[in-house]
């Protein structure tokens, strides 16, 4: 049949429409992939040839507050294997074995995986330079080094519970390098190359690099010329009497910034696998709950104080040696007690029966108000893990005897860090303080800080009056009292000492006690408070003033000089014992001749250098009181102008 020319001419239009459609959607589909969708299948196709040899970022450091590198980095490449490009498996097995000193069978199971790429885990990992130019000089095809770091502390044991330690993968485990790991540990970088299906490198084809992002640096509160002087207290107190712990926390109480902190048993974050896991994972001063003992007495002073049930100078207490509460007869440290006493002199001998009026006088509601207000029972918010909260008699198991006992510090149990914050809000005009070891987060290329933390206040508990009170009772327990131990001449510390008994499975332990004492200083503008405690010293009374407050006060001491703080003049005067030497005052040499001071009698020893014949220097200066016998350094040169 024929067909028409118009149906011909309808059929190649609708030919022609058709084939125009299916172009079009040709045409889009094709702009589509390239424009639409080009990146992500040239991410796709990159992906799929592409071999990555991964740069770790450099760790941030840690610092102290000034500038002192505690937690830093060393290079420490890792060897990477990419399988598919080894030629010749036997070969490389055989070389790496031997310069790794790794098992052949290990590494054949590397050199043929099925992946892409694998780690030769551990012993290629974080490689001393030498061993890693070893493998470089092998000239292996497929293997390569990545470079990598690991954690270096320059001080050893040095703060190591606080600082904590980082894992072979540069991921912080404990302290603060698990606290703040996000901050501190910056993301990878990585050299790539492309490869074929088979595995080996395509030609003709420049690598690409992707700087990795270091972390930043954390700069602590912490201050080495602080933590240095209590690391070395710790270690001569651990030497002088085998203790079974120590435990050491100093604050600044104006502001909650952890200066220094430090415990023994300690360990190497570098060695960490060389102790049990008990000894890196018990960060003391945070996490030891114990009864606190008399150093707890503060507080039940600042509540009475606050209150206005006490007056420290006029009052008066009778202390038999004893009191009945409940049924049970309490009693004093002293046999047969102080007698009577005002209630400064309570404090000052540190006197149960005391204390227990104390408690009575402000009830149950408030004594346990006032326990709690000042941070106890609660973890104060520090930035480590494994901080622990205390524990206080459940309110419905309060009676008589449970609130006699808490107002001396027994039955309750509390944290090292608990103590100094609750002390810090007693002496600082009644503010508690969240405590806090990092002070500000750095760029550690450029210096620039990125953020600084701000003392964090939570809330005021008692007067500035009260604090005042506080601070002159304090003052008063180290220059006539139980803390005489911890006396400093010129640097007014105030303290309180505490001996509590050790508890195991309901039952007190006998001549098994925490000796401590906490003090600060000075007295009018406190600087520094410090706690101590030692846990059953040997060879030796098991006493807070006797063992922890001669520690506690060479700390404040040295520490408030190394600091740059002034002596004062006005402190009150300490009470001898028959034990204890007067001190001395050092005269003025300045300007004597050697003739002069051969003629004088001193009640202290001359060490003279020099090869003058007139004293140009002295150390210590002149004023200064120092134990008889005390050494004095004095430097012998010309004649000082204006002298005849």
């Amino acid at each position: 049949m024929r067909v028409s020319n118009i149906t011909v001419r309808k059929r190649l239009i609708l030919a022609l429409f058709v084939g125009m459609i299916v172009f079009s959607i040709i045409i889009g589909r094709l702009a589509f992939v390239q424009f639409g969708q080009g990146a992500w299948l040239t991410e796709k196709a990159e992906d799929s040839w592409g071999r990555n040899i991964p740069f770790e970022p450099k760790r941030g450091e840690i610092i102290d507050r000034n500038g002192i590198a505690l937690a830093t980095n060393v290079s420490a490449p890792s060897v990477i294997v990419f399988p598919r490009q080894v030629t010749d498996v036997a070969e490389s097995v055989e070389k790496l074995a031997s310069v790794l000193e790794m098992d052949r069978e290990k590494v054949y199971e590397a050199l043929t995986k099925q992946a892409s790429s694998v780690w030769l885990r551990p012993e290629g990992q974080k490689l001393p330079q030498e061993k890693a130019q070893e493998v470089r000089r092998l000239g292996l095809s497929g293997v390569y080094i990545a470079e990598d770091a690991k954690r270096h502390y320059p001080f050893g044991s040095y703060l190591s519970h606080v600082l904590g330690f980082a894992g072979i993968d540069n991921q912080g485990l404990t302290g603060l390098e698990h606290y703040y790991d996000e901050r501190l540990k910056g993301e990878k970088g990585f050299v790539s190359f492309f490869s074929t299906a088979k595995g080996t490198k395509m030609p003709n084809l420049a690598d690409e690099y992707e700087a990795p992002m270091n972390g930043l640096d954390l700069m602590l509160t912490i201050d080495s010329r602080v933590q240095t002087i209590m690391e070395r207290e710790l270690d001569l107190a651990e030497a002088k009497y085998d203790p079974d712990g120590v435990i050491a926390l100093a604050m600044n109480p104006k502001t909650g910034e952890i200066l220094a902190m430090s415990s023994r048993p300690h360990f190497n974050p570098e060695h960490y696998r060389d102790v049990p896991a008990e000894i890196y994972n018990q960060n003391k001063p945070v996490w030891m709950q114990y009864e606190p003992g008399s150093t707890f007495k503060l507080i039940t002073l600042a509540a009475a104080l606050e209150e206005g049930l006490v007056d420290l100078d006029h009052d008066t207490f009778y202390d038999p040696g004893h009191v009945k509460v409940g049924g049970r007869k309490l009693r004093c440290w002293k046999k047969g007690g102080h007698g009577s006493q005002t209630f400064l002199e309570v404090v000052q001998n540190s006197c149960n029966p005391g204390f227990v009026e104390l408690g009575q006088r402000l009830g149950k509601e408030r004594l346990f108000s006032y326990i709690k207000s000042f941070g106890f029972g609660e973890k104060t918010g520090i930035d480590l893990q494994g901080e622990g909260t205390g524990i206080l008699f459940h309110p419905d198991n309060i009676g008589p005897l449970e609130q006699a006992t808490t107002s001396f510090g027994q039955g309750v149990a509390v944290t090292p860090l608990q103590q100094v914050v609750a002390v810090s809000a007693a002496i600082n005009g009644g503010y508690v303080y969240q405590p806090q070891l990092a002070r500000a987060w750095m760029n550690g290329e450029t210096g620039e800080v990125i953020e600084r933390m701000a003392p964090v206040q939570k809330r005021q508990v008692i007067s500035a009056e009260t604090s005042e009170q506080i601070r002159y009772a304090m003052e008063n327990v180290v220059a006539k009292g139980s803390g005489k131990g911890a006396f400093v001449d010129g640097y007014r510390v105030g303290g309180k000492t505490g001996t509590a008994q050790k508890a195991k499975d309901g039952r007190y332990l006998e001549n098994n006690h925490i000796v401590s004492f906490i003090g600060m200083a000075p007295a009018d503008d406190p600087q520094i408070v410090v706690y101590v405690a030692v846990d059953n010293p040997k060879g030796t009374v098991q006493f807070g003033g006797v063992v922890a407050a001669p520690i506690g006060g060479t700390i404040i001491g040295d520490s408030l000089e190394a600091m740059g703080v002034e002596k004062r003049t006005d402190q009150i005067e300490k009470e001898l014992t028959w034990l204890d030497e007067p001190l001395v005052e050092v005269p003025d040499l300045v300007g004597l001749t050697r003739r002069e001071i051969n003629e004088a009698y001193y009640e202290l020893q001359l060490n003279m250098s020099g090869d003058g014949e007139t004293v140009v220097q002295q150390s210590p200066k002149s004023g200064t009181r120092v134990e008889k016998g005390a050494t004095i350094r004095v430097y012998m040169g010309d004649k000082i102008a204006g002298n005849d």
